[in-house]
């Protein structure tokens, strides 16, 4: 059989019609990703909860890869806020990675997340055997928690207006069910759970700590949480180790220097770096 000039057009025109089609299939049928990054990276389930991996471009990456825990890994972070922070991580060489482990606020149910992340990144995809952590907000129950009972696995704490005692965010009545416990056994046994009441394990450790904190912080006061820690540190000799830089006239907000703060990025990647052999 023999086709037209006119046909054969059709005929083409036919076919790519149905590729077209069959793409725009495939396209749609694509999951999407489990988690939208700010920065090239990968997203990706740890025991059926939302993890990432922020990574810098292959020629910086090494073996072992230097890297930073952040926290909170909530649906909304990191946000934009935080993008030139990000951004100098992954210009110096150093992955940044986090799990979703909800509003756990530093509970056992959280640290097991933030561990299996770790085991992940260590074990199957090269990661460092030790990390800097970095929290901000409510975050810092987040780190604090997981550092005090990993102290061997921790080469710093960074943090930004970060959370250390429960009792002054998110409180006891939201704080207990993370925990699975009611608000009276909660209250009989906070020094248990609360990081604030522990973190002389950091300071006796020896874990360098560099927080940014503003003097005006309402919803996480800088005298119960920051300072505090820091006091802790004194009392245990390691005064030395830990920095607190105090933001005059600065509350729980998104001031640009909290988040382009250069002495705290490169507290950061100096100490991800310590991770490396030489």
């Amino acid at each position: 059989m023999r086709l037209s000039n006119t046909g054969l057009i059709g005929l083409a025109l036919a076919v790519i019609w149905t590729l077209g089609l069959y793409g725009v299939a495939q396209e749609s049928s694509s999951p999407p990703p489990v988690k939208k990054l700010i920065l090239p990276g990968d997203s990706f389930l740890v025991e059926g909860r939302p993890a990432f991996v922020m990574l810098p471009p292959i020629e910086k990456r090494q073996t072992p890869q230097p890297w930073i825990m952040y926290a909170p890994t909530l649906p909304a972070y990191p946000d934009s806020h935080e993008k030139w922070m990000h951004e100098q991580f992954i210009a110096a060489g150093i992955a940044v990675a986090g799990i979703d482990a909800g509003e756990s606020y530093g509970s056992p149910a959280g640290q097991h997340l933030m561990t299996a992340l770790y085991d992940e990144l260590t074990t199957k995809r090269s990661f460092a055997s030790k990390v800097c952590l970095l929290g901000r907000s409510r975050g810092g129950l987040w780190v604090s928690s997981w550092a005090i009972a990993n102290t061997d696995k921790v080469t710093g704490i960074a943090g930004i207006y970060p959370v250390f005692d429960l009792t002054t965010y998110p409180g006891l009545q939201r704080a207990a069910p993370a925990y699975g416990l009611s608000i009276d056994e909660m209250s009989k046994s906070i020094d248990q759970h609360n990081p604030i009441a522990s973190v002389n394990k950091l300071a006796i450790a020896r874990v360098p700590v560099f927080i940014i904190h503003g003097d005006e912080d309402k919803v996480v006061p800088i005298q119960e949480n920051s300072a505090t820690l820091i006091q802790q540190y004194k009392v245990a000799g390691s005064k030395d180790v830990a920095e607190l830089i105090t933001v005059a006239g600065q509350g729980h907000n998104f001031w640009e220097g909290f988040f382009r703060c250069q002495p705290l990025v490169d507290f950061a990647i100096a100490k991800a770096k310590e991770a490396i052999p030489r």
